[in-house]
């Protein structure tokens, strides 16, 4: 995997910065894996916008991910590594040695011809994925599970990965991107390894329209609005600073919106 740069011909590409795609070994999906994808423009049923800046984009399939890695104690071999129009990750094509056939996040070191197995018999190496309690203290894993049998939930996109800090006998501890530290069942599943296009980062979109086609629409600023429209809107000139809010008034940027009692117990130290 490795960066693109395109060379200066117009004000578009000056400064962009693409994928040049190197580790992409299957240019087009697995028919049996994909389904369709409605557009709905971040509308309701009754035509109201939703989510604000959201809309357009270009066509495409989306890809039926195994986060779940129920099938257990059965070695599969990764056939190719394709692109997800969907997420920022790659993801791995693999095939069981019964024949069937899923997609998975791809970590890094990952290749085409690599076995991966879910089972907390497995060795300790990216895309096997165990049981928290069966991995190691001090382990890079990502695709973590929040309840057992639920699927991966922590940890999905492009070079996210998490650390596990501790071990008890019925919980586990485990360090996420942000600084937290939050414990988990020790029953839930993880695979191994940091997920893959760490480049993801430094990607450069240099001009509006490659935001379109991503489905990213216009965002505006509150203050160039009028005072129907939103709290920093209207007045003589630039304002005075105000604090960043939304149309609807509540702070942004710093903000803490997170209330949820019932999982405060499982964070044992916050972001920061």
């Amino acid at each position: 995997m490795g960066l693109k740069t395109f060379s200066s011909r117009s004000h578009a590409s000056r400064g962009m910065i693409g994928f040049d795609f190197k580790e992409i070994t299957k240019t087009t999906p697995e028919k049996s894996l994909t389904v369709s994808l409605k557009k709905k423009s971040a509308r309701n049923n009754t035509g109201m916008i939703t989510v604000r800046h959201v809309g357009g984009a270009h066509k495409r399939k989306y890809r039926l991910i195994d986060f779940k890695r129920t099938k257990v104690d059965v070695s599969a071999k990764v056939a190719a590594i394709e692109y997800d129009p969907n997420r920022t990750s790659r993801i791995a094509l693999i095939h069981y040695i019964d024949g069937q056939k899923a997609y998975i996040i791809a970590p890094v070191g990952l290749n085409v011809g690599d076995s991966v197995v879910s089972s907390d018999k497995a060795d300790i190496k990216p895309g096997n994925c165990l049981s928290l309690s069966a991995i190691p203290v001090g382990t890079v894993i990502h695709n973590i599970e929040m309840r057992p049998g639920k699927g991966g939930q922590i940890c999905r996109g492009a070079g996210s990965s998490a650390t596990l800090a501790g071990k008890g006998d019925k919980y586990c501890q485990v360090r996420l991107p942000s600084g937290e530290l939050k414990q988990i069942l020790s029953t839930c599943k993880a695979s191994i390894g940091q997920v893959g296009n760490t480049d993801n980062e430094n990607i450069k979109l240099g001009k509006a329209g490659r935001s379109r086609w991503r489905g990213i629409r216009p965002s505006v600023r509150g203050m160039a609005m009028n005072p129907v429209d939103h709290p920093l809107g209207g007045g003589e000139g630039v304002g005075k600073g105000h604090h960043p809010v939304t149309p609807w008034g509540v702070p942004c940027k710093g903000y803490k919106t997170r209330h949820n009692k019932r999982t405060d117990s499982s964070i044992i130290n916050r972001r920061k």
